[in-house]
């Protein structure tokens, strides 16, 4: 078991006092049987006129924030203390009708699966599909999850990360093309993937941190995004393409959903003059706590986008 405290602060500054619109905010983690909330602290500046907090289609914990008043910076301050049950990639375990690809899913989940199945982008030339395809043994048995973690380490190998600004994901095929991306353009690409094999997958957003408290993993600093898989036997599997993690070791889910636009962390809108804005920074920190364990802090960096 592993104790966090997670301190997630968003700074969106202004030139000048600009009015907000209704802000959703997810940055409470999910609670579950391996990660379980022991304190939660949501502080937003100005204070807002109503938060509430409420649950999207997925189950996710989203605050609602609305305001009455001007301002010159949105501050928005997350913490949490926690614990962690890492689950490690030889503890994945498969019903056996499912460890050999191709399986389907039983007549009892397909139902609530179908929509995580469905393809999301185009690909009329199979780009995609090929690249997917390479991972299945033409020659003999295919082992289901030797062949996800083929293809989450393959991502992590021959794929280049470069943070980037911008709002969006690349298509997949884009990815495919530039070999480089962010955590969430490699997500996207492996969720393709899965999805053009017949698997359900989803998109995660959360944090990230390192179990041996040493640096060493892509992607901290701010929010992470990785891939769950459904898997029979152990449900929903965490599978990270950026840093060649199977399981959840490392991983603290906050955001679960088909596609990206709806685990966006922070959204909302402000109105004002164009020229106002100065631009969001991010500051991301997970400390292991040492009284629980004899590590040393993971992750800790800052992010600043203009």
């Amino acid at each position: 078991m592993t104790i966090l405290t997670i301190s997630h602060v968003t700074r969106y500054t202004y030139r000048q006092p600009v009015a907000f619109g209704e802000h959703r905010i997810f940055v409470r983690p999910r609670e579950s049987y391996d990660q379980h909330l022991l304190e939660a602290r949501l502080d937003i500046t100005p204070e807002p006129a109503e938060l509430r907090w409420t649950q999207d289609v997925f189950g996710n914990s989203l605050a609602l924030a609305t305001f009455d008043r001007r301002a010159k910076e949105l501050r928005i301050d997350s913490w949490i203390r926690m614990k962690h049950d890492p689950l490690l990639t030889d503890e994945v375990e498969i019903e056996p009708y499912a460890r050999r690809y191709p399986f389907g899913y039983s007549p009892d989940e397909l139902p609530d699966l179908l929509r995580s199945m469905e393809r999301q982008h185009n690909d009329p030339e199979r780009i995609l599909d090929h690249w997917a395809r390479a991972f299945v043994k033409k020659s003999s048995e295919t082992d289901t999850l030797a062949m996800l973690s083929a293809m989450t380490n393959a991502i992590r190998r021959d794929f280049t990360y470069l943070p980037r600004a911008e709002k969006g994901t690349q298509s997949p095929i884009e990815t495919l093309q530039k070999r480089q991306g962010t955590c969430r353009d490699f997500a996207v690409l492996m969720i393709e993937a899965c999805r053009a094999l017949g698997l359900a997958a989803h998109f995660v957003s959360g944090y990230l941190y390192n179990p041996k408290g040493t640096s060493g993993r892509i992607g901290g600093g701010s929010t992470h995004a990785w891939v769950r898989i459904f898997l029979p036997g152990s449900g929903w599997v965490e599978f990270d393409p950026t840093n060649g993690i199977v399981g959840n070791a490392g991983l603290i889910r906050v955001a679960v959903a088909r596609d990206p636009a709806q685990a966006i962390p922070i959204s909302g809108t402000w109105s004002g003059f164009p020229s106002s804005d100065l631009g969001m920074a991010v500051t991301v920190d997970v400390t292991l706590d040492d009284s629980a364990q004899s590590v040393s802090p993971a992750i800790r960096a800052t992010a600043v986008r203009k």
